[in-house]
């Protein structure tokens, strides 16, 4: 899986564009890129050599973040579609915080592959989506995930 060209990060207004996962502006951060792949979502990711747990493995709190935030950005996919817009139209999509992240992990994450996260997603409140995640190293699976994503407070700004 190439990387994702259209994510619904690039769209956040700049208030909320500073997550270290997912944040476009945040210089240190992951950037996480989160868009459709057909009727569910992907993330795509390339630890760094920084990023091991030992020599060989990834570190397993990238993988959690990787989850997080592809849950967060996938509820903001979801109900962005389900208002009638799509990633990149020029309407600003919802932003989503974490209201609860359940994590299993299945296997080790070797080092040096790219990690892909796919997601399907469920409103479960005009104002909440759950979002299940599977993460592979390749063709292997190496974790699933459930984030329940919260439409972000109005004081969640920098402002």
């Amino acid at each position: 899986m190439k990387k994702v060209e259209n994510a619904i990060q690039d769209h956040y207004p700049d208030d909320y564009a500073w997550c270290y996962g997912c944040g476009r502006l945040n210089k240190s951060g992951f950037h996480f890129r989160t868009g459709w792949d057909g009727e569910k979502t992907v993330t795509v990711y390339q630890p760094d050599e920084v990023h091991m747990a030992i020599p060989g493995f990834v570190y397993g709190g990238v993988v959690a973040s990787l989850i997080d935030c592809h849950g967060t950005g996938s509820a903001s996919i979801y109900l962005h579609r389900k208002n009638g817009y799509e990633i990149g139209d020029g309407t600003e999509p919802p932003r989503f915080v974490t209201g609860s992240l359940k994590i299993d992990f299945k296997k080790p994450t070797p080092q040096h592959v790219k990690l892909t996260a796919v997601g399907r997603g469920e409103e479960i409140h005009p104002k909440k989506w759950k979002i299940v995640t599977e993460v592979y190293a390749e063709e292997t699976l190496v974790a699933t995930g459930v984030v329940i994503a919260v439409v972000a407070p109005s004081s969640f700004t920098t402002k």
